[in-house]
């Protein structure tokens, strides 16, 4: 995948990708590959201008489990998670998922520094 998008695709890339955020928002993206709505979400995402991580379901389920474990945040696809220093401080789904509105949230965050 392109568009400034870091595919992870198992627990270890998971660990680095969140650890090279150095304390500043790290968003991760989970996509199906089988799911329109997925689509219309990734699309979004890749107007953001911004890098991400994207974890594809079909090929990465232990990663997405993995996430739910360490957050608590129960698995939806399409998902969109914005971690800081580890935590999950915002997270959105099907519909929610916005270029627009994920741009407002990580304002909102990097302002609470």
């Amino acid at each position: 995948m392109t568009n400034g998008f870091t595919e992870i695709t198992d627990i270890e890339s998971l660990t680095r990708f969140l650890a090279l955020s150095n304390g500043s928002p790290a968003i991760i993206f989970k996509h199906s590959n089988s799911c329109g709505l997925s689509s219309q979400a990734y699309t979004q995402m890749s107007r953001l201008g911004r890098p991400l991580g994207i974890v594809i379901v079909q090929n990465a389920r232990a990663v997405s489990d993995e996430i739910e474990k360490r957050t608590g945040v129960v698995h939806e696809t399409p998902q969109l998670l914005i971690f800081r220093s580890g935590e999950v401080v915002w997270t959105a789904s099907h519909g929610q998922i916005k270029a627009e509105a994920v741009a407002a949230a990580l304002e909102g965050i990097v302002g609470k520094q």
